[in-house]
């Protein structure tokens, strides 16, 4: 059992009002989750307000409130935090809690638009391939070594992320490999980690609906290297014009990888066909089952953070030409009639038309390219038409669907896609509202040795209409069309 004054260790710029020596037994950022004995945190909140629900809090058996400031006619018997950052303050609480478990690994954080999963989830597989026992966080699902945990948000919350890697230093991790969006950045979420290394992958279009401006969506991207520590490492690619911002204050050892400039990390594409390509990384040429320019860029992130972290460079190669690409990331199934379908997460910009370069690298260009894609609803507007832009230059045909529309009508999404089509490619784009007749139509239209790409949901089973979500799984509706159990 742990007192609040153990709790509040090493934690400066706060105010304690009450008893710092009870003790807690929990902690709580929601009021539903408080027992008695319980820390409750007031989180400030975009649409919600923490604050709010101190009352329910109270009620439920909380005995210690973090929050901005006591309200009025505070209970003399609760012991009140006060702090101008409660999220961080919160952060570091939780850290605390669970004995500080991110000083016990070696924590190496994902950053950027695109690439973070692909990066974080092959460093997990690699290094568990070379003997240590190592934790995820991602966007796809959450492992305690070999341990598999439902994902609910790219970075989960703050306690939830201590509680996690406290599982992992229990089950004898030694690394965690984690995606850091720039919604937790931004919410420091991430307050109260030890990190050791942090890789920036790129930055484009999105999350605008949040951050509200680009220049404000890479600033919180760079927060993050500038928190890290001179025994860090920072690596970044020197292909994004954003890379060396991300480097500037930035007091951990640098380091740069590059597809396409000169940097301390080089990769080369030699050949690429549809199950694969041959690289040469750092000298040394690898045959590996991923396709594309962005592919070989991240396997260049995961083989430059290996290399920083001590790995055998052997080793390292060896191992990069076993690994598979993530669930949903260029993911690839055949006909029976030869018909090939891709599908991938794919839902920025940047994202399609990476994806469809990839693709078009390896056609013979007499296939017909058929893109079926959507756009989330509650989200970022403004690159709705410039994913359509994207799609039906890079594409024969298009076909514009729903994706997760949410809270809006799925036909004023597709609409708002529709005017990013140039008046040149108008003929060759179709709207089609029903996602899995969207992907039936595709299938039908297509001719063997033909191409589908089904952007934009990749690994998620599920679409959300009106606040629920219906099972609804890309990949099982492609293996359902095609007649197929298996794919590449």
């Amino acid at each position: 059992m742990k007192t609040l004054t153990d709790l509040l260790n090493g934690i400066t710029e706060i105010q304690l009002i009450g008893d710092g020596s009870c003790a807690i037994e929990a902690l709580a950022f929601d009021s539903r989750s408080v027992l008695p004995g319980t820390l409750f945190a007031a989180l400030p909140g975009s649409t919600v307000d923490g604050n709010s629900y101190i009352p329910a809090a109270l009620h439920n058996g909380a005995v210690a409130i973090l929050c901005q400031a006591v309200p009025e006619n505070p209970n003399p018997e609760i012991t009140w935090i006060i702090s101008v950052n409660v999220t961080y303050t919160f952060g570091l609480i939780a850290s605390n809690y669970y004995g500080n478990p991110s000083s016990a690994l070696k924590v190496v954080g994902i950053t950027g638009t695109n690439g973070k999963t692909t990066t974080a989830t092959l460093l997990y597989r690699l290094f568990m391939e070379l003997g240590h026992k190592a934790g995820l966080l991602s966007t796809v699902c959450n492992y305690v070594d070999n341990q598999q945990i439902a994902a609910t948000h790219t970075t989960p919350d703050p306690l939830q992320i201590q509680q996690l890697m406290a599982q992992m230093v229990v089950a004898g991790c030694t690394y965690c490999f984690m995606e850091v969006s720039s919604h937790a950045i931004d919410q420091q979420r991430i307050a109260g980690i030890d990190f050791d290394g942090g890789v920036f992958s790129n930055l484009t279009h999105d999350h605008l609906d949040y951050h509200k401006t680009f220049a404000e969506y890479r600033n919180a991207k760079k927060r993050f290297f500038d928190n890290l520590g001179s025994e860090a490492f920072a690596i970044t690619n020197l292909d994004d014009k954003n890379g060396l911002f991300m480097l500037q204050n930035c007091a951990a050892r640098k380091f740069t990888f590059a597809v396409k400039t000169l940097a301390d990390f080089k990769v080369r594409v030699m050949e690429s066909h549809f199950d694969g390509m041959l690289i040469n990384i750092d000298g040394t040429e690898v045959w590996t089952h991923f396709v594309g320019n962005f592919n070989a860029s991240n396997l260049l992130a995961v083989y430059s953070t290996a290399i920083s972290l001590g790995a055998d460079k052997e080793e390292v190669l060896r191992i990069i030409s076993l690994l598979k690409p993530v669930d949903g990331r260029f993911e690839t199934f055949k006909s029976p009639t030869g018909i090939f379908a891709v599908v991938d997460y794919a839902h920025t910009p940047d994202a399609i038309k990476n994806v469809l370069s990839a693709i078009n690298e390896v056609r013979s260009g007499n296939e017909t390219l058929f893109t079926v894609v959507g756009a989330g609803g509650d989200r970022d507007k403004t690159k709705r038409p410039e994913m359509a832009y994207e799609a039906a230059r890079g594409s024969n045909k298009v076909i514009l669907t729903s994706d997760n529309p949410r809270s809006e009508e799925p036909e004023e999404i597709i609409s708002d896609m529709a005017k990013g089509v140039p008046a040149d490619k108008t003929a060759n784009v179709v709207r089609i509202t029903n996602r899995r007749e969207a992907i039936r139509t595709a299938c039908m239209m297509a001719h063997p040795g033909d191409i589908i790409l089904i952007a934009g949901k990749g690994h998620e089973d599920y679409q959300e209409i009106k606040g629920v979500k219906y099972h609804f799984d890309d990949r099982e509706v492609i293996r359902e069309i095609f007649n197929v159990t298996n794919q590449n």
